[in-house]
C-alpha cells in the first residue's frame, strides 16, 4: 500500500508540476492552477522534483522513507502557511514561492497521508502489541 501511494502521487505531483507551466490550465483572476491553487515557476519545479522522487521511491522500494520525508516537509509546510509571520509580500511562503488556503489544505492532507503511511507502525513491518505487523505487501 506504501508503495502504491508513492507511485500514485508521484504521478499527481508530476503531472501537476507539468499543467503547472501550461497557461491552459492557469486562469482565474490570479491566474491559479485549475483556478484555485496559487503556483509559480518554483512552486511547479518543486512538484516536479516530488513527483519524480515518489516513482523512484517506488521502483527503488523506498516508499516508507519517501512518505515520512514527505510528511515532515509537507506538514511544516502546511502549518508555516497559516502563520501571517512567514507570508511575505503576494501570498509567498518565505518568500520562496506562491501559496493560498486551498495549497496549505492540500499540503496538511498530503502531509498527514503520509505520515500516517510512513510512520504507522502496521506499514512498516515492526512489531504490533507484542507480535511482528503483518508484512506489507
Amino acid at each position: 500500500m506504501i508503495r502504491a501511494f508513492a507511485l500514485v502521487i508521484g504521478i499527481v505531483f508530476l503531472v501537476t508540476g507539468i499543467l503547472g507551466f501550461i497557461p491552459l490550465f492557469k486562469f482565474g483572476a490570479e491566474d491559479y492552477l485549475l483556478g484555485i491553487f496559487a503556483v509559480d515557476t518554483v512552486h511547479n519545479v518543486i512538484h516536479l522534483l516530488v513527483g519524480a522522487l515518489g516513482v523512484g521511491a517506488y521502483y527503488w522500494d523506498r516508499a516508507r522513507l519517501y512518505c515520512q520525508g514527505l510528511a515532515i516537509v509537507y506538514l511544516l509546510v502546511g502549518i508555516l502557511g497559516f502563520i501571517p509571520a512567514f507570508i511575505f509580500p503576494d501570498e509567498m511562503l518565505l518568500g520562496l514561492f506562491h501559496v493560498n488556503l486551498t495549497d496549505n489544505l492540500l499540503h496538511l492532507v498530503v502531509g498527514a497521508l503520509a505520515a500516517y503511511l510512513g510512520f504507522a507502525p502496521h506499514f512498516g513491518g515492526r512489531s504490533v502489541g507484542g507480535r511482528p505487523a503483518s508484512p506489507a505487501p
